[in-house]
Parts: C-alpha cells; structure tokens; sequence
C-alpha cells in the first residue's frame, strides 16, 4: 500500500497538471467529492495514513490516498486508527466510516475527547449507539457542526417543540436534519403558520414526525402548501388536512400537474382527482408513475372500475409489492377455492339427486 501511495505522490509532483485538467483520467465515483472546484493545492497523500485506511480499516486504495491528501493538519496515523477504531467501537460501519470520510476527510483528525463529548449529548437524548451511527452517517455535518453555536441550541427548540427527550429522539431518528438546519428560519414559522389555521398543536406534531422534511422548506413553500390544501377544499380541522399540507411541501407544481395528466388520462375527472385527494391525499405522495402502476393493476382485475376508485381511494395509499399485488392473488385464489367448492357441491347435489332419484 505505501509503494502504491510513493507512485501516486511521485506522479502528483511530477504531473500535477495531468491529474487536475485532464478529462481522461479515470476517478473512482467513490471519490468525487473531491471536485476540482474545491482543490486549492496539489494533492500530496500521506503514505502511513493510506496504510491505516486500507489495511486496517478496509478502506479502497484509492479512497485512502484522496483521504489522506486532505488531512493537511492532522497527518498523524495513529490518531486516524484510534478514531476509526473508536467509532468501529461505537456501532459504525465500515460503510458508515466511508460515508463520513468522503463527506469530510477532517474527521480522522479529531480528539477522541471530542467525539465523546458530542456523543454523550444525543445518548443523553436516549439515543443507542446504533441509533446515532445510523444519524451521523444520514448527516455527517453533525460531526462538522458547533456544539455551542448549532447543535445546542438546536436541540433545546426541538425539547420546547416536543416536549421530552424521547420525542426529540424518535424525531431525529426520522430525520437528523433538525440538528444541522436553521431551525429559526424553517421549523419555527412553518409551525406558526399551520398554527394559524386553526390546527391543534397536537395534529401539528403528528405531521412533523409524518412529513419532518416538509417542516425545513422555506415558509413561502408552507404558505403555499397550507393555501393548496384549503383551495381543493381539505377540511382544516381534520387530521387529512394535515396530511395534505405535507404532500405539498415537498410537491411543485410541476409534478403536481404530472399527477393530475396521469389520472386524468386514466379516466378520473378532476371532481374525482380533488374528491380523492381530500379522502386520501397520502395516496398522492406516490409519483405520477406509481399512481398509474397501481389504479392500472386494480382496473386489470375487472373488480374496480374509475367511480369505484374514487369512491374508495385507500388502495392507492398502499404499497403495489407489500400490500395490493398480494391482495390480489389471495382473492385470486380465495376465488378460484369457491369456484372448485361450487363445483364439488353441485356434483355431490347430482349425485345425491341421482341416487334418491334410482331408488324412487
């Protein structure tokens, strides 16, 4: 591994020009965070540090040698094992290792004090450490975040939003963003504004933890979603309106308009679109696509027909593969059962008739 990273340092020095400008060269995807836009020197890796990473810690050659180039501090190989092997120890993935250094190589440069300390305030959330390996890895700027200026603060909105520490924790456990997103300028006036309508606190923390992202968009998208909503008609004081407002956070107009082609060209009119949605607007979360998929495997089983849908629309909230596919075979076959129990009671009818009938 350190003659492969010796070759590597010799064609960077030599060639630095090839490595940085030419299109040819070949870079593993693995390592394209390593944009040239961001390269302000030549990258010089460290051949000690590029052994620790391969061969103590299953790191991909070339991983390592990129890794180690961007450590320009901290080159000091027994930090980088002891942090790999600390956090190995706290239930990380290799995988997880990975994602954290391609995110930020700066990591293995940091005191193991450090990431204790970091670590206690989320255990002491009640979190596992499972739980916080799988959150870091999804947002690894919790790492890179100020515990004082970010994350602190962050948490204690969350603690008065929430109102305990385990509702905190299944939170982030949803969506670890809160901790690494302005909450002044998202959570806070979106929860204001769906306040306004006249929603119960209650329902309002249900949809965070059913649509946590739909709370870090920007308020005029909220404002909008919550206008949408009350446009086609969702009662406010319903927990459908809810559900509603989060399908909009995160849907523009553009895919909305997808969606409406979609049923439309399969026969809904727009009063079965907007009675639908009203009824069951979780089921318009899915793409246009999905959509399509799944009204097309309930036309094909010649049981439901367009107004039947419409009337009915919980279907289309459910999974094709886990839940209406499955369904459908099983009344398939439920079917094809009766069918075979007709048939053998109509011959066991005859064949009784046809006795009584020879001794009458």
């Amino acid at each position: 591994m350190i003659a492969i990273a010796r070759r590597n340092l010799s064609f960077l020095l030599s060639n630095p020009n090839s490595f940085l400008c030419n299109s040819n060269v070949h870079v593993s995807p693995s390592i394209h965070f390593f944009s040239t836009s961001r390269i302000k020197r030549i990258l010089i890796p460290s051949p000690e540090i590029c052994d620790v990473l391969v061969n103590k810690h299953q790191f991909s050659p070339d991983l390592a040698s990129l890794a180690s180039s961007r450590l320009s501090k901290f080159r000091d190989p027994q930090r980088v094992d002891s942090v790999l092997s600390f956090l190995k120890e706290n239930s990380f993935t290799t995988a997880q290792l990975q994602k954290l250094v391609i995110y930020n190589p700066r990591v293995l440069g940091f005191t193991i004090e450090g990431i204790i300390s970091r670590f206690k305030v989320f255990h002491d959330l009640g979190l596992s450490s499972e739980e916080i390996a799988k959150m870091i890895s999804n947002s690894p700027a919790i790492m890179h975040s100020s515990m004082e200026n970010r994350i602190n603060p962050r948490l204690s909105i969350l603690k008065g939003l929430m109102g305990s520490d385990d509702d905190v924790a299944r939170l982030l456990n949803r969506c670890p963003w809160f901790v690494v997103t302005d909450l002044e300028k998202t959570l806070i006036p979106n929860v204001e504004i769906v306040k306004s309508c006249g929603i119960p606190m209650e329902h309002i923390l249900h949809l965070v933890y059913a649509y946590p992202r739909g709370f870090l968009i920007k308020p005029d998208i909220m404002r909008k979603s919550v206008d949408k909503a009350i446009e086609i008609g969702v009662p406010h004081t319903s927990v459908v309106f809810i559900y509603a407002v989060g399908v909009f956070s995160y849907t523009s107009q553009g895919m909305w308009e997808v969606k409406l082609k979609t049923l439309r060209d399969l026969g809904f009119s727009d009063n079965d679109i907007f009675k639908m949605f009203r009824m069951q607007p979780h089921a318009f979360s899915a793409s246009g696509n999905k959509l399509k998929n799944k009204v097309e495997l309930l036309l094909a089983t010649g049981k439901y027909s367009v107004s039947n849908i419409a009337a009915s629309p919980s279907a289309l909230g459910f999974s094709v593969e886990k839940r209406i596919e499955p369904r459908i075979q099983i009344l398939k076959l439920l079917e094809k059962l009766m069918l075979e129990e007709l048939v053998r009671r109509d011959i066991m009818k005859k064949s009784i008739d046809k006795a009584f009938g020879s001794l009458g």
